[in-house]
This record gives C-alpha cells, structure tokens and sequence, in this order.
C-alpha cells in the first residue's frame, strides 16, 4: 500500500519576514510605541511627499501597494485602506502646514521609535535589510489582524 507522506508547505516570504521582523520587537513596550510609531511615520513620509507633490505620495503609496502584494493581499487591502485614509487626512490639512506637520510628527516618531529600541536592547531591523523599513507598517498590520482574527 502507498502511503504519501503528508507535505509541509515552506513558509511565506511575509512570514519569514515578520519574522525576522518581530525578533527585534518582542518587548511589551517597544511593540507598543511601534504600534504609535510606525503609522505616525508612514503619515508623516506621506506628508513630506504631499508637500511635494500629491501625485508623488500617490505614486509612491501605489509602489508600496504593489510591493505588498506580492507579499500577501490582505496586507495590501489592509495598507491601501491605511494610505487611502492618511492621504484623505494631508487633503484636509491646509498646504502652508502640511510640510511642518509631516517633519515635526516624523522627528517625533523616530525619537519614539529608537526609544522603543533602547528599552528593548536591540538595533532597528533596518539597519541589516533596507526591506524592513516597508515591512515595519505590515508588522503593526499583523498585531491587528490578530486581534481582530483576520487572516492574512
């Protein structure tokens, strides 16, 4: 009689990305100032963009998207609604303050974010893969769609 064996799948590149991801994110506290942090950045990168050009923050967000895609497409969904709703925000916001906004909430953010690396010992994962300055925002993505019991 045959019996096949059972096939184990090899992990997903998103997986074995917040993976590497999450090993310099495991403190209580540092996740929590990530969670406050990388959206803020996101905005404010966004914001910087804005002040440029709006067509230039839209052409980068759709650079970002097609990048997530390749990764997983409930994580694309998940930042196109992310960036749709941070590019409706920088609308509202008058243009003369949009670039002060953006560079006055990324300086914060940053401060926060390598505050959050100090308590938790470790360097930001940027510093070994340029990737993970785009995997940081799928990496808040995640912790929500935990919660929320989504897949991904």
């Amino acid at each position: 009689m045959n019996h096949a064996s059972p096939r184990t799948l090899a992990p997903r590149q998103i997986d074995l990305l917040l993976g590497r991801y999450g090993e310099s994110h495991r403190h209580p506290l540092n996740e929590t100032i990530h969670m406050v942090c990388i959206p803020a950045i996101v905005f404010s990168l966004l914001g910087l963009l804005w002040a440029v050009h709006p067509f230039i923050a839209l052409l980068t967000v759709a650079g970002a998207l097609a990048y997530y895609f390749t990764l997983s497409r409930p994580f694309a969904l998940g930042m196109g609604a992310m960036a749709a709703l941070m590019l409706a925000v920088l609308s509202l916001i008058p243009p003369g303050m949009v670039l002060p906004v953006s560079i006055g909430v990324f300086v914060l953010a940053w401060v926060g974010q390598f505050i959050g690396h100090h308590i938790e010992g470790k360097k930001p994962s940027f510093f070994e893969d340029l990737r993970f300055l785009l995997i940081g925002p799928l990496f808040v993505l995640a912790i929500l769609y935990r919660r929320l019991n989504l897949l991904y």
